[in-house]
């Protein structure tokens, strides 16, 4: 039978615990860890009073899984919903961490929720870069907003330009033959992507972030929102009802290890490139320019060529 006054009193230690350690990052288990430490004599009086504890290693298993199974009722507990999942305790709304994190980045200042090194949002674009290539075998190309001519003035632009877009050679390990009967066919030789890219994406800017991104990768035939951070339970779930209804996927980049990075929710594939779109940002964005350059040679010879690519 289930012990609910075990649990709360669990639960109760966990919130104080990251009370007590505040804008700090936890695991359930770490939580767990805290809590055998701060109380030895509570931990050996819960495994005195069980019939299947018997060691300290099984009692910290045993609050770690209650810990991750159950909801931390506080509003000011916070979630980090990567793998696994992280707890901490802010006095910040949720707008305020992601003015925070976008002030930071613009004055280059220490700002990761994953580790304590200093990080802007361009240092994602090339860990992205690395994810695309090595992992999805898709050769990618930073677009950078400030190379646009801005003939349509001070917003014309607005959420016109993608971070990141990417060539994907579906006939890399063709054979040869195939290959050259194929190379009349562009459309059935490559996949275009085009990807939106931030720091951290929680319930105050989801929605924003996501429409950021339909509008500036929808043109391509997968289009992505990219994080480094994913925060609130009920982020991802945004994510994906909006995924639902729009075909925009979300990729987690992992800062630490990008190779380790994940596709959380799929994108939709658009079967047909939007050209109109594509010319609008070839015209108005050198970056994109080239990027349509590179396809175009890409359908005469047949050939990526590393070196133009980034990653």
């Amino acid at each position: 039978m289930y012990d609910h006054k075990r649990n709360n009193s669990l639960k109760k230690l966990a919130i104080n615990f990251l009370k007590d350690n505040p804008e700090k990052k936890f695991t359930a288990e770490e939580i767990a860890y805290g809590i055998f430490k701060n109380f030895p004599d509570l931990a050996q009086k819960k495994k005195q009073r069980s019939a299947v504890i018997r060691t300290d290693e099984a009692l910290v298993r045993q609050w770690r899984r209650e810990i991750y199974s159950r909801r931390l009722n506080d509003p000011k507990i916070k979630t980090i919903e990567e793998r696994p999942r992280k707890y901490y305790y802010s006095l910040k709304s949720d707008s305020a961490e992601v003015e925070a994190a976008e002030y930071q980045d613009k004055n280059i200042v220490s700002f990761n929720k994953i580790s304590q090194n200093k990080i802007s949002e361009q240092d994602l674009y090339p860990k992205i870069s690395s994810f695309l290539k090595d992992e999805l075998k898709v050769f990618s190309k930073r677009i950078d907003e400030k190379r646009s001519s801005n003939k349509y003035g001070i917003k014309g632009n607005h959420w016109l330009h993608p971070d990141i877009v990417g060539l994907e050679d579906l006939g890399a390990d063709w054979d040869q033959e195939v290959r050259d009967c194929v190379k009349g066919y562009a459309d059935k030789r490559t996949k275009l992507w085009s990807l939106e890219v931030k720091l951290l994406i929680n319930r105050s800017n989801v929605r924003e972030s996501f429409f950021q991104a339909v509008s500036n990768s929808s043109w391509a035939n997968w289009g992505y929102l990219v994080a480094a951070e994913i925060n609130g339970q009920d982020t991802e779930k945004e994510l994906r009802i909006l995924s639902s209804a729009h075909g925009i996927g979300f990729i987690w980049l992992n800062v630490e290890n990008p190779l380790e990075s994940e596709i959380r929710v799929p994108a939709r594939e658009k079967i047909e490139i939007d050209w109109d779109t594509a010319n609008r940002l070839a015209t108005e964005n050198k970056d994109f320019w080239e990027y349509i350059k590179q396809i175009r040679q890409f359908y005469q010879t047949g050939e990526v060529h590393d070196s133009d690519w980034e990653g």
